[in-house]
């Protein structure tokens, strides 16, 4: 996505089009498209064709960008669980671990960044039910090396907003929900984790179109992306207004939502209950 976006800055600056670029490494106005959303490989001559079209003479900025290219083709750590993994899935792992700053909201169950394993494997499980159980365990294994996103040296801004519903709809037994209530609460005061809990008192709020994630990225020339999961696919947004709705969802659930110490007073009552 970064490499695309900087050859679709470089194109739009010089005045040419799609088309013009597509002709110049013997492909079509669509790859071109496709190319500068990320959305497909690239090969090292079409980036240093399309180069020389744009007029990028300067060496060292000719390497950056074909190093990008080399980059963007090597496989991520978690192209080894693509056996058990939906075919839309690996896309989002690559743009969460790439993401400065992640906002959600969920309503179904904890979001996989929080999840811990014991609960992890009763969703995991719940939602494969054919599965056999080594594809059980490694998607949970998937899982878990996602979260160590929240930990790394350069770890993301998590913000994370709750429904009270995913905290009360059991996955596991009674201590599975009440270990997940309280790692909710202990990784909720970590400084890069931000969580809220919207009570069942709130009444009808903002997330009524159900769970999204949006991403966003250090670099700034880079789309926010709004992730929608389905039954049996996924969507990726990126165009302005699209976002920006999104982006006014999640702010008004946190607006109306008690803040990050009420919300963990409200985990600490429903352990009591449980």
């Amino acid at each position: 996505m970064l490499l695309g976006s900087q050859l679709r800055r470089l194109r739009e600056t010089r005045g040419i089009t799609r088309e013009a670029a597509g002709y110049s490494i013997r492909a079509s106005e669509s790859k071109i498209s496709r190319m500068e959303l990320g959305r497909v490989s690239f090969k090292t001559r079409d980036v240093e064709d399309l180069l020389t079209l744009y007029g990028i003479t300067d060496d060292a900025e000719r390497q950056s960008l074909v190093g990008l290219a080399r980059e963007a083709n090597v496989a991520g750590w978690w192209h080894s669980y693509s056996d058990v993994l939906p075919n839309w899935f690996p896309t989002y792992v690559g743009l969460e671990g790439a993401a400065a700053l992640i906002r959600a909201y969920e309503v179904q169950f904890v979001h996989g960044l929080l999840q811990t394993e014991a609960y992890a494997h009763a969703v995991v499980s719940r939602g494969m039910k054919d599965a056999t159980a080594a594809d059980v365990d490694r998607r949970v294994a998937l899982r878990l090396e996602r979260q160590k996103y929240l930990v790394a040296e350069n770890a993301p801004d998590v913000h994370i907003v709750l429904d009270e519903a995913a905290l009360r709809r059991p996955y596991g037994d009674r201590e599975v929900m009440r270990g997940q209530l309280q790692h909710l609460i202990e990784i909720s005061e970590r400084p890069n984790v931000r969580l809220q809990v919207v009570p069942f008192s709130l009444g009808g709020h903002s997330g009524e179109s159900g769970a999204f994630t949006i991403l966003s990225f250090p670099e700034s020339d880079l789309q926010d992306v709004v992730y929608l999961e389905q039954l049996t696919s996924a969507l990726y947004l990126d165009k302005r207004e699209d976002v920006a709705q999104y982006e006014q969802a999640l702010a008004e659930l946190q607006q109306d939502s008690p803040g990050p110490d009420e919300s963990r007073d409200l985990l600490r009552g429903l352990i009591q209950l449980s």
